[in-house]
């Protein structure tokens, strides 16, 4: 009785490895598109993984401000009140880095009624520096 000899790995001819991955690549920048289309228009522009995106920035809501002499203002204290110049209902402004990027509304969130976010209404459209 003869024994049964392995069979010879057969090897693949370089055409079908290269095939085998460039259909990897083009599934895995399938995925890459999907998840591309998913973010905001603003994100899709910049270069994907950019480190742009991990540039801290400040972020502040403007409900509104007020001139005040230094003596009132060294007269404040605990429970003071300071009028400021908007009325309620009208749109706060968002700034980012000391620049207004957008005007929004003051919406109590669904999730932490105890809490309070803005819900943005206008974006303010870029001007380019001279």
């Amino acid at each position: 009785m003869s024994k049964a000899q392995p069979k010879p790995e057969v090897q693949k001819p370089e055409a079908a490895v290269e095939d085998e991955q460039l259909n990897r690549a083009i599934e895995e920048l399938r995925g890459v598109l999907s998840e591309e289309e998913k973010r905001p228009e603003a994100l899709r522009n910049a270069p994907s993984g950019s480190v742009i995106f991990d540039i801290p920035v400040e972020v502040q809501i403007v409900l509104g401000s007020t001139e005040m002499a230094v003596s009132d203002l060294m007269t404040l204290q605990k429970g003071s009140t300071v009028a400021l110049d908007r009325r309620i209902g009208e749109p706060v402004d968002v700034v980012v880095n000391g620049r207004r990027i957008a005007r929004g509304e003051i919406t109590v969130l669904e999730s932490d009624p105890s809490r309070f976010g803005i819900r943005l209404t206008e974006i303010v459209a870029a001007t380019k520096s001279a």
